[in-house]
């Protein structure tokens, strides 16, 4: 039978999430806790690929193994085997053609910033002193919207098809003593939302105005976006999925 499981993670001790060789990832780290509890050798599908240090609120993966009599003791098990880190949510029967990473119809991010220096989100967000203009950047986020090639904003050399993204969502707002830009997308690139935030922020600061985004865009070149913002304020924050991928109600 095919599963899904659903859970999070604090990205500061792994090298993303995808298996690498001299590394340690929550791809690995999971896959050693399920083989281990479930005593068979298991590889699991994960939703999609986060870099090193990016957090995830909601993360999905797939694997298979015989029928599971008792999901919630099993999900009990999993989080007192795993590290306080990697949290297990819920473990769902999914049809049997179900796929965490090709199935996924949405997913949204959120980046973290601060104004301040503030030790309690050393590790959580990123620290931005200069003063930033939210109506700029919000104007020059709205550009961003619809499907439109994404390449300036990618990693050099990526491996992809293409570069075609349809974003849905990208806006930010202050939420008590900080700043989160939230963006949604039916697939996203390489480093593509925190170069997307570096840019922002360079709108932000005056550096570059709001209606350039269209001429980066357009330069399908990595060299005209802004620098990417430090992965510890990134947040995986949910996956959307077909309701009749499930066995039963999500």
């Amino acid at each position: 039978m095919r599963y899904f499981i659903q859970f999070s993670y604090f990205g500061k001790a792994y090298h993303g999430w995808q298996n690498q060789l001299n590394a340690i990832t929550v791809q690995e780290v999971l896959e050693k806790a399920l083989s281990t509890l479930l005593r068979q050798k298991l590889s699991v599908v994960g939703a999609g690929r986060t870099d090193t240090g990016v957090h995830a609120k909601e993360m999905f993966a797939h694997f298979d193994f015989d029928d599971i009599e008792d999901r919630e003791e099993l999900v009990y098990r999993l989080n007192a085997f795993l590290p306080e880190d990697i949290s297990i949510q819920q473990i769902y029967g999914m049809k049997p053609e179900a796929h965490a990473r090709f199935d996924a119809v949405e997913r949204t991010y959120e980046y973290w910033l601060v104004q301040e220096k503030n030790p309690f989100y050393f590790d959580f967000a990123h620290y931005a002193k200069h003063p930033l203009d939210l109506e700029a950047m919000n104007q020059a986020a709205t550009l961003l919207l619809g499907r439109k090639d994404f390449e300036c904003f990618s990693k050099s050399n990526s491996d992809v098809k293409t570069f075609l993204c349809d974003v849905k969502e990208a806006a930010w707002e202050k939420k008590e003593d900080r700043w989160v830009f939230t963006i949604t997308a039916d697939r996203f690139l390489r480093n593509m939302v925190r170069a997307i935030v570096g840019t922002l922020l360079d709108v932000g600061m005056g550096k570059i105005n709001p209606e350039d985004v269209n001429a980066i865009l357009e330069s399908k070149d990595r060299g005209e976006a802004g620098v990417s913002v430090p992965a510890k304020g990134l947040y995986l924050t949910k996956v959307l999925y077909p309701k009749e991928r499930f066995d039963e109600q999500k």
